[in-house]
């Protein structure tokens, strides 16, 4: 069993590699005293991209890829987490908006116990930079919702760079009930971070909240109207969820 799995979802993600984000995830890793393995799951990209992930990850040993039917960002987490073998599994976006050093932060809380450890882009010494006013603005909003309805407590439950221990994770993604497998249409992160982090203040769990650095990834795969409804929609379903006795 290795000491870190680190899961990266992909979809369409062929913009990203002028910026050598993959290269930067290598690097980091090769730096350090870890027994690591990476997993790359793309989530039915139709851009050409998953023909360039896999010549990257070509001859490394301790790198995957696993390809999923288009169904999200959620599922396909998921299946990265299924898959890993490491004691701890780090979350981390391809964009690596949150670069992927940061999780140096958050480590020394695994190290005290807690299961599960969140980047925070909310919390005092956080840094998010290069931001539209306007997804911050929608950022803020979304918060007080999850917090009023769902989570009080946690002020930044989106931030796409988390840390579980691996049993931990596999256990929530296992009890979701509102983000279950089915196709979609569009590129969808949605809401599932708080169905996730609800279920684990359900049962107790012990959760860090830790300030990261991030910065903004221009990106056309967010409709601020579509998305924003359908996570608003998405959080009083897992309330409801909840009340009526859906979760085991």
């Amino acid at each position: 069993m290795s000491d870190l799995t680190v899961v990266i979802p992909a979809y369409n993600e062929f913009s990203n590699f002028s910026g050598g984000k993959l290269d930067q995830v290598a690097e980091y890793l090769q730096s350090k005293n870890l027994d690591w393995e990476v997993i790359i799951v793309d989530d039915g990209s139709t851009d050409g991209s998953t023909e360039k992930i896999k010549a990257f990850i070509e001859g490394k040993s301790n790198w995957r890829l696993l390809s999923n039917q288009h169904q999200g960002k959620a599922m396909t987490v998921k299946a990265g987490v299924e898959a890993a073998l490491g004691k701890q599994v780090l979350l981390t976006d391809f964009d690596q908006a949150t670069p992927i050093g940061e999780v140096e932060k958050l480590l020394p809380f695994i190290d005290k116990g807690y299961q599960i450890v969140i980047g925070s882009r909310e919390v005092k010494g956080s840094l998010r930079q290069q931001e539209p006013w306007y997804r911050h603005l929608m950022g803020k909003v979304f918060n007080a919702l999850v917090q009023i309805v769902a989570i009080r407590g946690i002020h930044d439950t989106q931030c796409g760079f988390k840390i579980f221990e691996t049993l931990v994770a596999r256990d929530l993604f296992s009890r979701l009930v509102v983000y279950r497998p089915h196709p979609e249409k569009h590129a969808f992160t949605g809401a599932f971070d708080v169905e996730l982090l609800y279920l684990a203040y359900k049962q107790g769990l012990r959760i860090a909240e830790v300030p990261v650095h991030w910065y903004h990834a221009p990106t056309t795969r967010v409709n601020p109207l579509r998305d924003s409804v359908r996570m608003f929609l998405d959080v009083l379903k897992i309330r409801w969820a909840d009340l009526s006795g859906q979760y085991r």
